[in-house]
């Protein structure tokens, strides 16, 4: 089995990288200067050359404020690169792993988490172009494995994480959304269940997230408290910060479908990102 990794130097195909190098899984993931996935005759010649078993398609547009000012770069890659790579995959044979997002959802629902059948409805240009994305997937192959994520952190900083850490230790004034909620998921339970999920040859439309939710402020917290920090943080309202895009208030959703599916448990957020700042120097 050969596995081609797309974006490369995103945080999440740098997971299932470190992945595939401690296990000697044969796999390509070519830079982005010869896997352009937004380039159809860059994407077919990478295919034609690695001749994958599956792809995974970890390259994304994923600057949610800086979509609403660049829409076509994020629906470039968000939509056309993921209909250029599921053409690229259907001529070469391969099964093709999209990941896609909560934000696909506009926060709207009044009881309990999404679920695979809930409407999706976007509230930015980032969540139209990831749910174009999807369905720009589901046009051109009958089969796929398509994975909505939702507040991904792992090794780098381009995540929440990262960035908070940084400013608590800067000594920063400290503040986090107390009305948004989500789960925050470790990029190594999207490789551990992703890989179970092909192992057992599923195809489809999953939630995949740790188990739970919190809101930003909730998750602020719990990384301090498992740091030992002692800094304050004041709980705050999403439209204190004006940003560009506007966010669903709950976006929180299920994974007990592909749980279920795998025979699985998850792990909670919580237990997700105490693991995660035991392993990372920070």
């Amino acid at each position: 089995m050969k596995y081609l990794v797309t974006g490369r130097n995103g945080q999440l195909a740098a997971a299932f990288i470190r992945r595939f190098e401690s296990r000697a899984i044969d796999f390509t993931a070519p830079d982005e200067s010869l896997l352009d996935i937004s380039d159809a005759e860059k994407t077919d010649a990478c295919l034609a050359s690695a001749r994958p078993d599956i792809v995974l398609n970890c390259a994304a547009y994923n600057l949610v404020d800086k979509a609403e000012q660049e829409p076509d770069r994020a629906f470039s890659v968000n939509e056309t690169g993921s209909r250029i790579l599921a053409v690229a995959a259907h001529k070469h044979h391969a099964l093709l792993v999209h990941y896609s997002s909560d934000y696909v959802f506009d926060g709207r629902k009044e009881t309990g988490l999404y679920r695979e059948e809930d409407a999706p409805n976007p509230l930015n240009q980032y969540g139209r172009s990831k749910l174009a994305g999807e369905t720009a997937v589901r046009q051109v192959l009958d089969r796929s494995l398509i994975l909505r994520l939702s507040w991904v952190f792992g090794t780098g900083k381009q995540n929440f994480i990262h960035k908070f850490l940084e400013r608590a230790r800067n000594g920063a004034h400290l503040q986090a959304t107390c009305d948004e909620f989500s789960v925050p998921t470790y990029t190594e339970t999207i490789v551990d269940v992703t890989l179970k999920a092909l192992e057992q040859g599923a195809t489809g439309l999953y939630h995949l997230t740790n188990s739970g939710f919190c809101s930003r402020y909730e998750w602020a917290k719990a990384i301090l408290k498992e740091m030992g920090m002692r800094s304050f943080i004041r709980p705050v309202p999403m439209s204190s910060f004006n940003l560009p895009a506007q966010r669903p208030g709950f976006s929180a959703m299920s994974n007990g479908t592909i749980a279920d599916l795998m025979d699985v448990d998850i792990p909670s957020w919580e237990e997700a990102v105490a693991a995660f700042l035991r392993k990372e120097v920070i």
